[in-house]
């Protein structure tokens, strides 16, 4: 990467940056403030692609700046697993996880100046089944109480997995396999 093109973030996520910074990027970040209600009738995946072009346009940077933006949601069949309300919730969506597969959509976003390339990863889990008192012990920990699809696959939840098709950094948060390309063509 051209030391002079500068990479701004555009969350707060902790996970992201380590992602791009693993990367051997230097990562400013600037979280936007977007409305993530989905459109009436809007599919997961046009969900999170437009969330995660919406937020890099919201970032004021400079032309010469690559703003890089994602958005992830964990898919079981029909419904969306986003943050658990309490703990009864997150016990129920890790019930309904167990011994099942589902998706991991993960949008993003590229941009540089009014330039704006984007998509979705999509990364299939399958975990194994678990039982009463993993529920528990993963439930009172707390990991699930703040993680969309109540678990992090860089965190306890990993031993929860049975099976990852596709790009394991989706799902942590940015598919780097498909943004890194993207930032090198921009900042060309």
């Amino acid at each position: 990467m051209s030391p002079s093109i500068a990479i701004t973030l555009a969350s707060a996520s902790p996970r992201r940056r380590a992602l791009l910074e693993r990367a051997g990027l230097e990562v400013r970040i600037a979280p936007p403030e977007i409305d993530e209600t989905p459109h009436p009738g809007e599919a997961p995946a046009a969900l999170v692609e437009r969330l995660a072009r919406e937020k890099a346009a919201a970032v004021d940077a400079s032309p010469d700046a690559i703003v890089v933006a994602g958005d992830t949601i964990v898919l079981h069949g029909d419904e969306i697993l986003g943050k658990p309300r309490d703990a009864e919730d997150a016990a129920r969506m890790l019930t309904l996880l167990s011994g099942s597969s589902h998706e991991v959509l993960s949008g993003w976003c590229v941009r540089r100046g009014e330039t704006l390339r984007s998509g979705v990863v999509v990364t299939r889990i399958r975990f194994r089944t678990l039982d009463l008192a993993e529920i528990e012990r993963s439930v009172a920990s707390g990991e699930p109480l703040d993680k969309a699809g109540v678990y992090a696959i860089q965190g306890g939840g990993a031993a929860f997995v049975e099976s990852i098709d596709g790009d394991r950094d989706s799902v942590v948060g940015l598919p780097l396999g498909a943004v890194l390309p993207e930032i090198r063509r921009l900042a060309v």
